[in-house]
């Protein structure tokens, strides 16, 4: 692409169409995450979006379309973040409405230092470890076909349309369910097997690649294909599975129990010593990038010495704008605690936790993109950890105790979304000859101007349709899933009930998938086992990962192919052309999933368009699916020019 100094990036139309993007995206995603408890990815619907936008001016650059991604997919990471953690304030009732000064802090500052934290990653994560970040390049293969037109463009408008029709289907006319899965006894064991039916996971397995989808599924094989049969078969380990399981419930339920209320928490137990482990291997570049950018920072940029392409913001802003984040943070602890003490070690958790999980957001979101990134996995790591420390300073009796580990939760979790979303948006940025410090500027921006509107946002909800399980006054309540399981960690922690001995495990089982990734890369074998890779699958629902296999199964199949049938610029054109095509899904499906959550928000019905309750299932969609995959592999496979 053309040199980042001939072309403008930081314009008065981006600035605007990015703040009201990121504002819209993040109402959006606020409302759809306290609904099914996940969010959908910004950057390419805002990318898309812009690019339509920018057309109807006069003059527009690829850089300025970035620009507008950049800021506004801060606002679904700054959503995500905040939905997860404060509405838990409220079920704890420490809250009974979400006051703005305190949401607006909360997740400005977290927001802000999620950028800040990731800003030192950007070398060590894409350029030194290439990871493929899907949705970031995915986000240029948008920006580049926008920009050159031409084949290109044919093959991400007809998937983003076959995408979007796909998921309409599904979530608006619910022609189809959005999961095709059984369980069965097997004597008194659990046998499982599912699929979600979404083109836009496909497109993620085929954009990651099969090493890394086979990692990812084998982490939810382990959970559901070992540890779920082994203690659905022994109900006697667990007073509430005994209780639960005397209700004879259906194998599919008793499974879904078992896994959310045991098994996930090995994920949990993998995620931290994955975590410390992948800063202990990024050390070598993460000292290097920081020293990278103190050197940088002397230098003039664009004066042959560093390329605008290479310029990060200043270490100097870094760690002035850290400073500044922390100290109004610990004003905000100290109220709660009202102990100089007990604030200040709130604080220190909080520096010390967010800059480990925005580096282990960043990493996991290079794997497997930002929508699959298990933030609130990491969140519950945080909370473990401080409400133990909270505990032992407080005392498990501590009428403040929960709420204070929850609001440590809530600035790391906004860092940590904010963390791989940032990466996301820099890897675009890289793919396309940005220059990075405007997009880490445009960032805080993006982010900034998402906190301003989140109470508000969440205020509306709560009182239209309220939070957590129905009831006879609110029949429609929306149930948090996250903030739910945040609040009974924090909760637990001070009343008793986690399962430790599954936290235990999950660090035993992270400590063996490190040494034989150790001796994988000792023998020289080209397949490796990332730790983090295998704890996200652990933590996941099988259904969401057994389409990325298959994802990742038909990219090697493509391979494959073109390497017995295609010379090198056909290879290139092909896998240009695959990867526009899974983009593509991609954008559909999330533009769809955004536009759908209008009409919901506006009726309060969750099936305002739908025409049927999925009479077959997921079946349908199955066959949707791989009709899809069929048409991404002709994509990836051609011989003839386009």
């Amino acid at each position: 692409m053309g040199n980042a100094t001939s072309m403008a990036q930081v314009t008065i139309k981006a600035i605007v169409l990015g703040i009201v993007l990121a504002i819209v995206l993040a109402g959006a995603n606020a409302y759809l995450g306290l609904f099914a408890g996940m969010t959908v990815s910004a950057s390419i619907p805002a990318a898309v979006i812009s690019m339509g936008v920018l057309r109807l001016f006069r003059s527009h650059t690829i850089l300025e379309n970035n620009i507008v991604q950049t800021t506004a997919s801060a606002g679904e990471a700054v959503a995500a973040g905040v939905i997860f953690t404060m509405p838990a304030l409220y079920l704890l009732g420490y809250w009974d409405t979400f006051d703005y000064a305190w949401v607006t802090a909360i997740a400005g500052i977290g927001g802000v230092l999620g950028v800040l934290f990731s800003v030192p990653l950007r070398r060590a994560l894409i350029i030194e470890q290439k990871l493929p970040f899907p949705e970031g390049m995915a986000t240029a293969e948008v920006l580049k076909s926008g920009a050159e037109g031409g084949g290109g463009v044919k093959f991400l408008a007809g998937a983003a349309l076959a995408g979007g029709f796909a998921k309409f289907c599904e979530t608006g006319l619910r022609l189809w369910s959005g999961t095709a899965e059984g369980a069965a006894y097997i004597g008194r064991s659990v046998g499982y097997v599912g699929t979600n039916v979404s083109p836009a996971l496909l497109s993620v397995g085929f954009i990651i690649g099969l090493n890394i989808a086979i990692v990812v599924f084998s982490g939810g094989a382990l959970a559901w294909y070992v540890l779920v049969p082994i203690y659905s078969a022994m109900p006697s380990l667990d007073p509430n599975l005994a209780a639960y399981a005397a209700t004879n419930p259906g194998a599919i339920d008793l499974g879904y129990f078992i896994w959310d209320t045991k098994i996930r928490y090995v994920g949990v137990g993998a995620m931290l010593i994955g975590g410390v482990w992948s800063l202990i291997e990024m050390r070598g570049s993460l000292v290097a990038s920081i020293r990278s950018a103190a050197h940088a920072g002397k230098l003039k940029a664009g004066a042959g010495k560093v390329p605008d392409t290479e310029h990060d913001m200043p270490l100097s802003w870094i760690v002035i704008g850290s400073i500044l984040m922390i100290i109004p943070i610990y004003a905000l602890y100290h109220n709660i605690v009202a102990s100089v003490g007990v604030a200040a070690a709130m604080a220190v958790i909080m520096v010390i936790a967010g800059f480990v999980f925005s580096a282990v957001s960043s990493y996991m979101a290079g794997l497997v993109g930002s929508s699959n990134n298990p933030t609130s996995g990491m969140t519950i790591a945080t909370l473990l950890f401080a409400a133990l420390v909270l505990a032992a300073l407080l005392g498990r009796d501590a009428a403040n105790g929960a709420a204070a580990a929850v609001m440590i939760g809530a600035v790391v979790c906004v860092a940590a979304a904010i963390g791989g979303d940032n990466l996301q948006d820099l890897k675009a940025g890289y793919l396309v000859g940005a220059t990075p410090w405007k997009q880490q500027v445009m960032l805080v921006v993006g982010a900034v101007a998402s906190a301003l509107v989140m109470a508000p946002i969440l205020n509306l909800l709560l009182h239209a349709y309220g939070l957590g399980p129905a009831t006879a006054e609110t029949p429609n309540s929306l149930t948090a899933p996250q903030a739910t399981l945040m609040a009974s960690v924090a909760s637990g922690v001070f009343g008793g009930g986690l399962p430790w001995d599954m936290v235990g495990l999950g660090v035993a089982v992270g400590a063996v998938v490190i040494a034989l990734d150790k001796w994988l890369a000792h023998r020289k074998i080209n397949f490796r086992v990332p730790v983090l890779a295998a704890a996200i699958g652990i933590y996941l629902p099988l259904e969401l990962l057994t389409p990325i296999l298959f994802g990742g199964i038909l990219a090697h199949l493509v391979s494959r192919w073109n390497a017995r049938h295609a010379d090198a610029g056909t290879r290139e054109r092909n896998l240009r052309n695959g990867t526009l095509f899974a983009a593509g899904m991609i954008t559909g499906e999330a533009l769809i999933g955004i536009v759908m959550a209008i009409p919901i928000v506006l009726s309060g019905e969750r099936d305002v368009v739908a025409i049927a309750d999925s009479p077959f299932g997921g079946v349908p969609g199955l066959a949707v699916v791989a009709v899809l995959g069929g048409f991404l592999y002709r994509a990836a496979t051609r011989r003839e020019a386009v």
